[in-house]
């Protein structure tokens, strides 16, 4: 009887151990890209480009042809583009037509980033030494032209180098508007944000995370973290500026915390609950802006082509990093 069981229980353990095993399932991670090189000269020339049309505030002609511009270059680079129309009420009493423009690559890529800026310039120049300037639209090379000239530049990368990553550009429209010293300023800043945030381009769409220019093309910029950043996007944030440290510009992306601010991210993370970062000069200064803002001094002279680089390049290694997982 001995052997009898010993012949069953070593009959059982064959058993169990002939059995199939669990399948093992491993995730196997992306391979690194490549990061493309982010080319200041182009990107200074798309500033120039838009400065050719004059004054870009709603109502004006310059609007409409820059308008118009945008859209056949982001085209030309093999986006999809939606020039987002609506009406902006101005505090004054006017209504223009005004248009966020939309461009899309990778449109029907599940993963989506936001990439955006806004493309409207200042309709007074109510900051000018100069008191009869003040009423007289100003010119918007940093404040506006910047931040568009940054993501018309990837927007030629992103065609020329492929990404596994939906990003989505985004230049918004009559965020310059607002009355000074308005404390309700959702009724006068930021409207084409605003209009976008309640009446999405894409039924149901959605982000992982935006990155917001605003006055990225001055000289010895000084980027701190925003207060409206690091409460809805706080991880977002410290990645960029880990990564921008990283690259070696520590200089511009500080660690400082520059307080509460009203721009277009504050309208995304409220309204449309996407989590969103500001990249924004805020220099020691009583503006706490540039020296050049809502003057006429906002011309191709307040640009420099290095803040362009630096700028432009960790934006491009955030979407490429994002687009193999190492973000």
């Amino acid at each position: 009887m001995k052997n009898l069981y010993s012949i069953l229980f070593l009959s059982l353990l064959l058993a169990l151990g002939c059995k199939d095993p669990k399948p093992v399932t491993t995730t196997v991670p992306k391979p690194a890209v490549k990061i493309p090189a982010f080319n200041q000269d182009l990107a200074y020339g798309y500033i120039e480009k838009q400065l050719s049309f004059g004054p870009r505030n709603p109502g004006s002609p310059g609007h409409v042809a820059c308008k118009d511009w945008f859209v056949e270059k982001f085209e030309s680079q093999g986006a999809t583009v939606i020039a987002q129309e609506f009406t902006a009420n101005i505090y004054t009493g006017d209504s223009y037509p005004a248009w966020n423009i939309i461009a899309q690559f990778n449109p029907d890529h599940k993963r989506r980033v936001i990439l955006s800026a806004h493309w409207d310039t200042r309709f007074i120049g109510e900051e000018d030494s100069n008191k009869s300037m003040r009423d007289k639209p100003i010119p918007g090379a940093d404040d506006g032209g910047s931040g568009c000239g940054i993501l018309v530049e990837i927007g030629r990368i992103l065609n020329e180098n492929p990404i596994d990553l939906g990003v989505d550009i985004i230049l918004w429209d009559a965020e310059d508007q607002g009355k000074r010293g308005d404390e309700n300023y959702t009724t006068t800043w930021c409207l084409g944000s605003q209009h976008w945030s309640k009446n999405k381009h894409v039924k149901g769409y959605n982000a992982r995370f935006g990155i917001n220019l605003d006055m990225v093309g001055g000289k010895n910029p000084s980027f701190g973290k925003d207060l409206v950043s690091k409460r809805y996007a706080q991880q977002i944030q410290d990645k960029v500026w880990q990564l921008a440290q990283n690259m070696g510009y520590s200089d511009m992306f500080q660690n400082k915390e520059t307080g509460l601010l009203t721009d277009d991210h504050l309208m995304v993370n409220q309204i449309a609950k996407i989590p969103m970062i500001d990249i924004i000069n805020q220099p020691d200064t009583p503006k706490k802006f540039i020296h050049e803002w809502h003057t006429h001094d906002d011309d191709i002279a307040a640009i420099d082509k290095r803040t362009l680089r630096v700028v432009g390049q960790v934006i491009t290694a955030v979407i490429y990093k994002e687009s193999d997982g190492s973000f």
